[in-house]
């Protein structure tokens, strides 16, 4: 009996870590976690009390401010300003770029991005995990899509003379975002200098500077 309460109890142990491994974002019939009050950390709303402006947002239409030192503007469409968009998994992003403005080496650690090119003509590309670290990159006119892995650093840069516009399409209600200069060099409090050193090969006095400077 003792023996079949411990396979019993490991095999519970084994699902429980599988589910957690590949937990993600719910899909469009919602989650049943937390007796189905918690999706992906925001409440759901009470199918009573929706109205249809859950289901709308306007304004993407607009250019955005790209008078910045990166000469780029991102306005994401998630589940905080659309309401709508909760227990579906998906977000939206539109993307202005002055001309050779960039969009930084960044992650979305909880979704893929589908870039659509609206206007004017971009360099992108996205870099595969260790060992290999291959660039994949491709210069994109108005009409290309292209795709960005989960979890994977990628770039988007305006190569053109003219203001582009992208718009991103991406599988997770909350993406996320980690911009891999500001992680690094502008974290708070600030990584100790001699370990950004020896990691990139730099002269700490470099490092400095760049911790000062983001």
């Amino acid at each position: 009996m003792k023996k079949l309460f411990t396979c019993l109890l490991t095999v519970a142990l084994l699902a429980l870590a599988s589910s957690l491994a590949s937990a993600h974002d719910p899909s469009s019939g919602g989650s049943k976690n937390f007796l189905q009050v918690f999706v992906n950390g925001k409440f759901c709303k009470n199918p009573k009390l929706t109205t249809v402006d859950d289901f709308i947002f306007m304004g993407l239409d607009v250019p955005r401010n790209t008078l910045n030192q990166l000469g780029s503007n991102v306005t994401l469409v998630n589940m905080d300003m659309f309401p709508g968009l909760n227990t579906l998994g998906i977000a939206l992003a539109r993307v202005d770029y002055a001309p050779y403005g960039l969009n930084p080496p960044h992650i979305h650690p909880r979704a893929t991005e589908l870039l659509t090119v609206i206007e004017g003509t971009l360099l992108v590309g996205f870099v595969t995990s260790n060992p290999d670290n291959r660039l994949f990159t491709k210069v994109l006119n108005k009409g290309d899509i292209f795709v960005f892995p989960m979890g994977l650093i990628h770039f988007q840069f305006n190569i053109g003379e003219t203001n582009s516009v992208a718009f991103s399409s991406l599988d997770s209600q909350n993406p996320g975002l980690i911009t891999i200069a500001n992680a690094t060099f502008g974290s708070n409090p600030p990584i100790n200098p001699y370990v950004l050193a020896k990691a990139f090969q730099l002269d700490k006095s470099v490092i400095n500077y760049l911790q000062q400077k983001i």
